[in-house]
């Protein structure tokens, strides 16, 4: 989780979805202004940690929208969670 956060892109789509609530990917891009594939691969690495959900929805037109919402999430920050979280960490910052 604390990975995920360490990203400012993905620092800034939890807090356009904390905000503006649950959006569709094309719009979420624009507001933050980064392309719909990078937003893409941003949101899946978000919603494999469970800090956001998806869901897909058809529109009034028929078109396919797969909006996203931010989770209702905390965790505790302390010198104990952080010996746990680098317990996960890899020898090798590049792998």
């Amino acid at each position: 989780m604390l990975s995920a956060l360490a990203n400012p892109h993905r620092l800034r789509i939890i807090a356009a979805l904390a905000s503006g609530g649950r959006n569709y990917v094309s719009q979420l891009a624009r507001e933050i202004g980064i392309s719909r594939p990078l937003l893409h691969l941003h949101l899946q690495k978000l919603e494999e940690v469970g800090l956001v959900t998806s869901q897909l929805e058809l529109s009034h037109d028929g078109k396919a929208l797969n909006y996203f919402e931010v989770t209702n999430f905390g965790f505790e920050l302390s010198p104990t969670s952080i010996t746990e979280a680098a317990k996960s960490l890899t020898t090798n910052p590049e792998k």
